[in-house]
């Protein structure tokens, strides 16, 4: 019964989720989650993921498991970061070109790419709607990444993002400008800072 237990403590820990490789690192055999699913204490969510019943699907959660190079980004990110009320239909997540996965495809993701030299600039942690940790791009990064080009962002959207981020008490205005000269959209940043601050 101990692995059992050891196997509660770390789903208290992580609200009420556990991964196989967590159960794994805790030296605990990965039998004791089928163990768990026969007496419906764990349900599965999905390969390699289980959760107490009771707890809510964290979609976000999940797909930063499956996806472990994806980084919630744009949109998702702007959501996470309360520059914007809409909640996403479908998760934003940037992954390095070169990364396929079939899989990816069938999943609520809208898949956006990143040169390497970019792919990590702004990487940050934050927090999902269910209280789960994720990989997501940092305020500055993400007001680059929406203003940018080909973007499909809704101007009402980057327009709201960027008058909420001008009220922000812990803007950085040097690193927004940093990244916008690397991410090459300094110009139109600088015309919505001209106006806002």
């Amino acid at each position: 019964m101990k692995h059992i237990d050891k196997i509660q403590e770390v789903l208290e820990q992580n609200n009420g989720v556990i991964t196989a490789s967590q159960v794994t690192a805790a030296n605990i055999p990965r039998h004791y989650l089928k163990k768990m699913m026969d007496m419906k204490l764990l349900v599965k969510l999905d390969r390699g993921i289980y959760s107490k019943p009771e707890i809510w699907e964290d979609e976000m959660y999940i797909l930063q498991y499956k996806y472990s190079r994806g980084i919630f980004s744009h949109e998702t990110a702007l959501y996470i970061h309360g520059l914007t009320d809409r909640t996403p239909l479908k998760y934003v997540m940037t992954f390095p070109y070169g990364y396929h996965v079939k899989s990816l495809k069938q999943e609520n993701v809208i898949i956006r790419k990143s040169v390497q030299d970019l792919y990590e600039l702004g990487l940050t942690t934050g927090i999902s709607p269910c209280g789960n940790p994720i990989r997501l791009y940092d305020v500055e990064r993400t007001l680059c990444d929406i203003v940018k080009g080909n973007n499909t962002c809704d101007i009402q959207i980057v327009n709201q993002a960027m008058k909420q981020y001008a009220k922000m008490p812990g803007k950085n205005i040097p690193k927004l400008f940093d990244y916008a000269g690397k991410i090459r959209v300094k110009p139109k940043i600088l015309n919505y800072m001209e106006v806002l601050l």
